[in-house]
């Protein structure tokens, strides 16, 4: 039973994570759906199936992340332009922390269902009016032509994430489209900004759960692992190909039912 949970609740942190639909709203309603939840266990495997996502970004963006880190030659569209480098990451995560870090408690006090669900609405509307707003002719249609201050700016909407429900991509992406860039390349830094933030936030949460690991418990962190990276690798090859098509929209709608499918199956 623990592997059948491991790999379905894999699935849909690898389905969700770096999609623009909240992947806490929905690894908490399919928890709620098969009794898991609630445990000390079931937050130590939430983590580790995180890890799985932020792998499968490492594996699909490994040149890129060696040519910011300086271990490559870097390649870019024009010579003329800015290259992207380790300082527009810089740049567009030092919010995300200094906010993490001075509102952490807060923070923790907000991963309630209610939360989600008026995050959830409150990021569809925001997606949806991210389409309607957005520059017709971007300034930004690579990631080479990110700038500095389109970096901060995408780490400053990056901070609404904070809110359980709101999704990291979700506000990114608006946030892209805001400031000047497309939707695939909005799509690329964000999930470039995730490796170290997702890697530290799960990396501090593992330390402290530590202790709460056993042997017993492999079957279930391993399938969810293994299933987590595996779908999310495809995931997220398969959300770059179709996002310039598809843009926002329909992922607003989706979250708007999915704060619906909370209220009934949460909340009442």
């Amino acid at each position: 039973m623990d592997i059948i949970i491991g790999i379905i609740m894999g699935i849909v942190e690898g389905l969700t994570e770096f999609a623009p639909v909240s992947s806490t709203g929905h690894m908490i309603l399919v928890g709620h759906l098969l009794g898991f939840e609630g445990t000390t266990r079931v937050t130590t495997f939430e983590i580790v199936v995180q890890l799985g996502s932020i792998l499968a970004v490492v594996v699909v963006f490994w040149k890129r992340i060696l040519n910011i880190l300086g271990l490559s030659k870097k390649e870019t569209d024009d010579q003329n332009i800015g290259k992207l480098s380790y300082i527009h990451i810089l740049i567009g995560i030092l919010p995300f922390f200094l906010f993490g870090a001075v509102f952490y408690d807060f923070i923790k006090t907000l991963f309630t269902p209610q939360t989600v669900v008026i995050s959830l609405i409150a990021g569809g509307i925001l997606m949806m009016a991210a389409e309607f707003i957005r520059k017709p002719s971007p300034t930004a249609s690579t990631l080479d032509q990110v700038s500095y201050k389109q970096a901060l700016g995408m780490g400053l909407f990056q901070c609404l994430a904070l809110f359980p429900g709101f999704s990291r991509m979700g506000a990114t992406l608006s946030g892209g489209l805001l400031i000047g860039m497309n939707h695939k390349t909005a799509s690329e830094f964000s999930f470039i900004m995730a490796v170290p933030i997702m890697a530290a936030a799960s990396g501090k949460d593992l330390l402290e759960s530590w202790s709460y690991l056993s042997v017993s418990d492999l079957p279930l962190f391993i399938s969810g692992f293994l299933t987590a990276f595996i779908v999310a690798l495809i995931a997220i090859k398969f959300f770059l190909a179709l996002i310039n098509k598809i843009k926002l929209v329909p992922f607003a709608i989706y979250r708007f039912v999915l704060a619906i499918l909370f209220w009934i199956f949460i909340l009442n």
